[in-house]
């Protein structure tokens, strides 16, 4: 009997037809071995092997397996290795290849120009063309194209035309070319490649990064149970789908619009974000400066109508500047007057006897670089033109009354500090033989410090003149102008 039953299933399997695999599938040439298990009895069981590949449509499909140790739970085991033959115009190209996350875990962005070649299921990375022939241990990279996810982006990188795959595993990887008809080529053709390996095993499942448990691609698909209507399908790499872009072909001029779309979206994110100038001062951050400071703020900051950097400098000045050659028109190191004024917006202890401020030039430049950065110059701009034209009057006596009305309308420590400044150059000019400085060099290095236009609308060299002759003129006069003879 039990000859009988062999013979009549040999038979029966004979009688089943030959199913011609397609010209293009790389297991055309491989033996595929199925093993009949019949659980009913251990004198019924056969085993069976036939070099063919049966269509089994009745059958439920069953995800297959990739990993080593699940091979024994499946009923059909490949046993012949699959050829990678490269699509027809994508068999290998120079492209830049930047891989941002293996497995999960962030990796730092390095572009490198690979050797790019595309097979009917990897995308396969050399760092040289001649490297091409060696073994399959001896390839750079292998990306997985079965379950992945291909898209456009422009937010992972500033360079344009660049798409990004990100495997089953959580891998990511950025693809860019120089030409985006290349990138096109090469993104359309990956998208292909993974749409039909998706076809091609529908029950093909996702694996946890770092784990061996495997995760459903989709619980709709067969042999995954129903889903319920309440839940909301997920995406594991929470990407949009890749047939964002399979409608229409992406115009490198969208390109384009899209790379400064997402610059714009990037700087006004960043803008909002921003902390405000009170929070910063509020919470410490940022403390009022002396230098870029208001005069007025400042005065009233330090409860005082002329500023106590103002002060320090003049009096460092007259103890041991003096008789300096070329005194406020020499210019001392900029590092070092940088570095004066970090101290003095810090407010940290000054002290300019100290050896490091030796040179008296520093503190001449700093003093001249707190008047030119002053938000308002110390001749407030309301006052400029009321300025310019009291110069242009001939007679003296009726200019210095006109000069001194409108410096007593000036704000208070506007008008202090000016008062204590040409105070202090007139003692500069009592030693004009040592120093050799006279009213029209002091002019010439104040008159831009001092005064300047609030918008520069007429003629530079014009209004440049008339400050230095505003300045030239308070100097000089500045004994019945400020009142200097009586105290």
């Amino acid at each position: 009997m039990a000859s009988a039953r062999i013979t009549n299933l040999q038979n029966a399997v004979k009688q089943v037809p030959l199913i011609q695999p397609p010209q293009t599938s790389s297991a055309a040439q491989g033996a595929v071995q199925m093993r009949i298990k019949n659980t009913q009895g251990s004198a019924d069981r056969l085993s069976q092997s036939k070099s063919m590949v049966l269509q089994d449509t009745d059958l439920p499909q069953k995800p297959l397996s990739r990993h080593r140790r699940n091979q024994s739970q499946h009923g059909v085991i490949l046993t012949a290795a699959t050829a990678f033959e490269p699509l027809g115009d994508l068999k290998g190209e120079h492209l830049n290849v930047a891989k941002i996350s293996e497995n999960g875990k962030k990796q730092r962005k390095n572009w490198t120009s690979m050797w790019t070649v595309l097979t009917t299921d990897e995308l396969l990375l050399y760092k040289d063309k001649q490297e091409t022939g060696v073994k399959a241990g001896g390839k750079t990279d292998v990306v997985q194209l079965c379950g992945a996810v291909i898209e456009w982006t422009t937010e992972k990188s500033s360079k344009k035309n660049v798409f990004q795959i990100t495997t089953n595993t959580g891998s990511e990887y950025l693809i860019q070319a120089e030409n985006y008809s290349t990138a096109s080529k090469w993104h359309d053709g990956i998208r292909k490649t993974v749409e039909s390996l998706t076809k091609d095993d529908r029950g093909f499942a996702l694996r946890r990064s770092n784990s061996s448990e495997f995760l459903p691609r989709h619980s709709s698909l067969p042999g995954h149970g129903a889903v319920s209507p309440n839940t909301k399908p997920r995406n594991p790499v929470h990407r949009r789908s890749i047939n964002m872009f399979s409608s229409s072909k992406l115009k490198h001029s969208a390109s384009d619009s899209a790379d400064k779309n997402g610059v714009k979206n990037r700087l006004k994110k960043f803008i909002i974000r921003r902390p405000s100038m009170k929070t910063l001062q509020e919470k410490g951050l940022i403390k009022d400066r002396v230098f870029g400071c208001h005069l007025l703020t400042l005065c009233e900051r330090e409860g005082t109508t002329v500023p106590k950097f103002v002060k320090l400098c003049l009096e460092a000045v007259e103890k041991r500047g003096l008789e300096a050659d070329g005194i406020y028109r020499v210019s001392g190191n900029l590092a070092t007057i940088q570095k004066l004024r970090f101290i003095v917006d810090q407010e940290e202890e000054l002290d300019l006897d100290h050896n490091q401020w030796e040179d008296i030039h520093v503190i001449t430049g700093a003093l001249k670089m707190y008047f030119r950065e002053l938000p308002e110059p110390l001749f407030p701009f309301r006052f400029f033109e009321q300025f310019v034209e009291t110069v242009k009057i001939k007679e003296s006596k009726q200019k210095i009354q006109a000069v001194k009305k409108l410096i007593h309308q000036l704000p208070k420590p506007n008008h202090d500090t000016m008062k204590v400044l040409f105070s202090h150059l007139q003692k500069v000019l009592v030693f004009s033989k040592k120093n050799l400085m006279s009213t029209q060099g002091i002019g010439i290095v104040f008159g831009p410090t001092l005064m300047w236009p609030e918008l520069d609308a007429g003629n530079m060299a014009v209004n440049m003149v008339y400050q230095n002759q505003i300045v030239e003129f308070i100097l000089i006069e500045s004994r019945e102008i400020f009142n200097l003879d009586k105290k």
